[in-house]
């Protein structure tokens, strides 16, 4: 189902009220070190209906580590696939093929593949969203958003992914990735579809140009 369709300018402005709130902590305070079991109940009934979105594209805007802003359209399938397709003047393109996340530059001509399990993405793509093995770092329930933290120490060290969702219909709204140095790129998502086919070559990863890239 498509969420109502909104201006980007719109939905910027509110982004960047989000962002503000997330800077100054009132997204990311103490949020597990005090959970409880009703808490852990929310997570696991979001997860659930997370999990069994298995397709879904719309338009997103990316705030960076340094408040650097940028926008585009997004697609996901899961297990394990995304890409990000950045409007103009940016000049890239992330895609995640279910083995590898690969990070374009197409005016710099470079392209950078990643083990995608060794990435915070991996616990936003999983066919199913795994909440044990303490990866649940923290659970706060407000008004207008549930927000989740997730981590995988084994994995990716200190990263950690906060997603957060409508606490009626469960819908994914934003995510957080924060890197080991404590670095932050927040993602917003609007105007969502769901339920949509894919052609395999949308997820596609080329490693022939990757090979060619790396030899000049």
């Amino acid at each position: 189902m498509a969420n109502k369709l909104i201006s980007r300018r719109a939905f910027i402005g509110n982004a960047a009220l989000g962002i503000g709130l997330l800077a100054a902590g009132q997204f990311t305070g103490p949020l597990l070190s005090e959970a409880h079991a009703q808490g852990a109940q929310t997570a696991q009934r979001i997860a659930d209906h997370f999990s069994s979105v298995k397709t879904m594209m719309g338009e997103f805007v990316q705030f960076g580590p340094k408040g650097e802003q940028t926008g585009g359209k997004f697609y996901i399938e899961r297990p394990g696939k995304v890409r990000f397709d950045y409007e103009a003047p940016a000049t890239f393109r992330v895609t995640a093929d279910g083995r590898n996340v690969l990070l374009q530059n197409t005016k710099l001509k470079t392209m950078d593949a990643y083990p995608l399990s060794q990435t915070p993405l991996k616990l936003l793509l999983d066919n199913k969203i795994d909440l044990s093995g303490g990866r649940v770092r923290a659970v706060k329930e407000e008004a207008d958003l549930t927000t989740i933290q997730l981590a995988d120490r084994n994995a990716f060290g200190n990263a950690t992914i906060t997603m957060m969702f409508d606490p009626s219909s469960y819908e994914l709204r934003q995510w957080t990735i924060t890197d080991a140095q404590g670095k932050e790129t927040t993602v917003m998502i609007f105007n969502v579809e769901q339920g949509m086919q894919f052609d395999p070559s949308v997820f596609r990863i080329d490693y022939a140009a990757i090979d060619a890239s790396h030899a000049r």
